[in-house]
């Protein structure tokens, strides 16, 4: 497993704005990335990674800042622990596990709703890294949560769409009244 370079505040970032439910464009699939990983994929992934950061929270899709590719960033570091950015290009699931475990999930473009999600309990996934080096490993637990998390929005899934119709219409609804209180 290789770990991402540390985030390197020396480069220029952007915080880009997440989307939220039930904007159209999360529903919309993503594309692969075609041909090698360059400078501007990695500053996507920069800006994505302060996003998330900045939002806070664990794992960003492209999709969610409005670009329909298939990436995603990382970080599960735990609180008081230094960060540990992981980078996605063009994820895909090689194998899951029959066994299902439920996790309570959030989700930044469903801000400020908590429920729980049954999944695989452990993946087997392959992608490019940041560098654009092929990468196959095992996920368990957290990880393997948050990357089937994170792969659902590059199919255009939301969280909520795993959850029974009246849970689902419930979430839209508190956000949609959250959102015109603004």
């Amino acid at each position: 497993m290789t770990q991402s370079p540390a985030l390197n505040t020396s480069k220029a970032m952007a915080i880009r704005e997440i989307l939220t439910a039930p904007d159209a464009r999360l529903k919309q699939k993503s594309k692969p990335v075609e041909g090698p990983v360059t400078d501007a994929h990695r500053k996507l992934m920069d800006d994505m990674l302060e996003t998330m950061y900045d939002a806070p929270g664990i794992g960003l899709a492209a999709i969610q800042i409005g670009e329909p590719l298939r990436i995603i960033v990382m970080d599960l570091a735990k609180e008081g622990e230094p960060p540990a950015p992981r980078f996605f290009v063009n994820p895909e699931i090689l194998w899951a596990s029959e066994e299902m475990k439920p996790w309570e999930e959030g989700c930044l473009s469903v801000p400020e709703y908590y429920d729980e999600v049954d999944r695989p309990a452990h993946v087997k996934l392959r992608y490019l890294n940041y560098k654009g080096e092929s990468i196959e490993e095992d996920a368990h637990d957290l990880y393997a949560v948050c990357i089937q998390h994170e792969m659902d929005h590059l199919e255009g899934v939301l969280f909520i769409d795993h959850l029974s119709r009246l849970k689902r219409e419930t979430a839209l609804r508190k956000l949609k009244k959250r959102q015109a209180a603004r």
